[in-house]
């Protein structure tokens, strides 16, 4: 899709279709209201006789407005003004697509950015729309014989703004939007992936692959014999009962000077996770494909940073593993020693994601972090805890939550702190080790952030547990992308805070 923006007059858009907002009790936008001057009040006239009420979701789709240029004007409706928030204006986007890619036309001037959002500007908003019309736009079909495609698909899409003084911070949005929602189409294709195309090995491709497109980008990868050198015991353990070797790939962009400490991603890659000795349940097993989500994301988020080219060092680390229940797999019982040198029982090998995060956190060490944030699809307990809406968030650095807290609520990818409280850290003690890899039934989402912990206490770190949104089950099932867009969003932030300081 080929996104710009543009300043002018909707009547004298020379285009296929000019889409144009109407709010409840049919209240006409801008736009619209000069489309209806131009028009001699054919919009006002439809309207009034009751053809579209401007509530949310309703479309008027309308051929050959007089005194127009364009083919088509697309009334959307967009409810209540009071109404109007990140969620609406996302489905405002979605019914426009749904009905564009209906009606033929294939390119498009929107004036859906003079829809008032609170607290949302101009940025903002081409930023949300391009991420709307990319996902409502998404398919993956590259596995399928017939693939399906709309006869006359969508290619162009302008944006407009209110005036030429616009035009360059419009730009920057369209190039930001794009960027980012390239990184999350990347994340959603890998996490689509079946796992006997998605292997570690697989990744690890990918991973030279992004080395080769971006020169900012250095890729390198550790085999398990790299690791069995660097002691790192706890993600050997896991991935014993497969025959596919395990791997620990590096991604080291670098847009700054080597001075300034890297942000440093940390992505659980479990390409599938069947359980281990302690087996999963057969209903919806096929879904442990998407335990890869977190190193999607983290390929994403890099990806995206090296397009936009940003002045800042982001360091993606990607412990990937299969887990699976062979005659030599780790059992429950079992103990092994960590990169840190610290022990652990392993009491349920289906809780193997921290097995191999955390010899990752201890190797991200080595890179002198700002901060280190780890991403995985860790646990059952954030979904009985969160649902689907936002990630599980804890950290033991306050300014760095806080950070990720804000950068969600601007990117509308949310998540949601919850408490890491020394008491919690009691459940992990383990008769035999240092710590047990599960703290029993109560808040596992936080014993399994406690567990993290105990690999971080040199540097800020944050968890995001992301089992709750990495992917959607039933009739729209697939990846999401998330959480590409909070943690470019924090990417942005920072940059900002540090040329501002």
């Amino acid at each position: 899709m080929e996104y710009s923006v543009k300043s002018g007059n909707p009547e004298k858009q020379r285009i296929g279709c000019v889409v144009v907002p109407v709010f409840a009790s049919r209240k006409l936008s801008a736009s619209t209201k000069t489309i209806d001057r131009a028009s001699d009040g054919y919009i006002s006239n439809l309207v009034r006789r009751g053809e579209m009420e401007g509530d949310l979701g309703n479309i008027l789709l309308l051929h050959n407005v007089k005194n127009t240029l364009c083919d088509r004007v697309l009334l959307i409706g967009c409810g209540k003004e009071k109404d109007l928030n990140t969620h609406t204006f996302d489905k405002i986007n979605h019914v426009m697509v749904d009905t564009l890619n209906a009606c033929g036309a294939t390119e498009i001037a929107s004036y859906l950015t003079e829809i008032p959002i609170k607290h949302k500007d101009l940025n903002w908003k081409i930023r949300q729309s391009i991420a709307s019309i990319d996902a409502a736009l998404y398919n993956f079909n590259q596995l399928k014989l017939e693939k399906h495609e709309p006869r006359r698909p969508l290619r162009k899409f302008i944006f407009s703004v209110s005036g030429r003084g616009q035009l360059m911070q419009g730009e920057l949005a369209v190039r930001q939007g794009m960027a980012i929602s390239d990184g999350i189409h990347l994340a959603k294709n890998l996490g689509n992936l079946p796992a006997n195309i998605c292997t570690p090995t697989y990744l690890a491709k990918f991973a030279r692959k992004l080395d080769k497109q971006h020169p900012h980008i250095k890729t390198t990868i550790l085999e398990e014999k790299d690791m069995e050198k660097l002691n790192m015991g706890a993600l050997l353990s896991v991935t014993r009962g497969s025959q596919e070797p395990g791997k620990l790939i590096t991604l080291s962009y670098t847009g700054s000077n080597n001075n300034q400490q890297p942000i440093v991603l940390v992505g659980k890659g479990v390409t599938f996770d069947s359980g281990g000795i302690s087996l999963k349940p057969g209903a919806g097993m096929d879904e442990m494909k998407y335990d890869m989500c977190g190193a999607a994301s983290v390929f994403g988020v890099i990806d995206a940073c090296a397009e936009l080219q940003l002045p800042v060092n982001v360091i993606g680390i990607v412990p990937t593993v299969e887990n699976m229940p062979d005659g030599s797999a780790s059992k429950p019982g079992d103990i092994v020693t960590s990169m840190s040198g610290q022990t652990i029982e392993i009491l349920n090998t289906d809780a193997e994601g921290r097995l191999i995060l955390c010899d990752a956190l201890s190797y991200a060490e080595k890179f002198d972090p700002d901060v280190i944030i780890d991403i995985a699809t860790l646990t059952g307990a954030c979904i009985v805890a969160l649902g689907e809406h936002p990630a599980g968030l804890l950290s033991n650095h306050n300014p760095l939550a806080n950070d990720l807290l804000s950068a969600g609520k601007k990117s509308g990818d949310r998540c949601w702190q919850l408490p890491l409280w020394e008491d919690y850290q009691q459940q992990l003690d383990s008769n035999f080790a240092d710590m047990a890899n599960i703290g029993g039934k109560g808040a596992g989402t936080i014993t399994a952030a406690c567990f993290l912990s105990r690999f971080t206490k040199k540097h800020h770190w944050a968890h995001l547990d992301i089992a709750g949104v990495a992917w959607k089950s039933g009739k729209e099932k697939g990846a999401t992308g998330r959480p590409v867009g909070l943690l470019a969003q924090y990417i942005l932030d920072r940059i900002e805070e540090r040329e501002q300081s």
